[in-house]
């Protein structure tokens, strides 16, 4: 299955059972904002994307859908 980074972003959310509100405040941006970027309406800030891989535990690979696999192509 073939994902952009926003299917991603939100299907991890879903995952999760998190609201657009709740990852929202994690970024420190508004729920609006938010939705524009799992829309892919705005452009997604580079420090947001460090935040929810962080807080996912996830590679930024897997999340620009460049690998599969969670943890990177690179790790056990």
């Amino acid at each position: 299955m073939k994902f952009v980074y926003q299917e991603r972003m939100r299907q991890l959310r879903q995952e999760r059972r998190m609201t657009q509100r709740e990852i929202a405040e994690i970024l420190g941006t508004s729920q609006t904002m938010y939705a524009r970027y799992e829309r892919g309406a705005n452009e997604f800030p580079i420090r947001h994307l460090i935040a929810l891989c962080n807080y996912y535990r996830i590679s930024t690979d897997y999340f620009l859908c460049r690998t599969d696999k969670p943890n990177g192509p690179y790790r056990k």
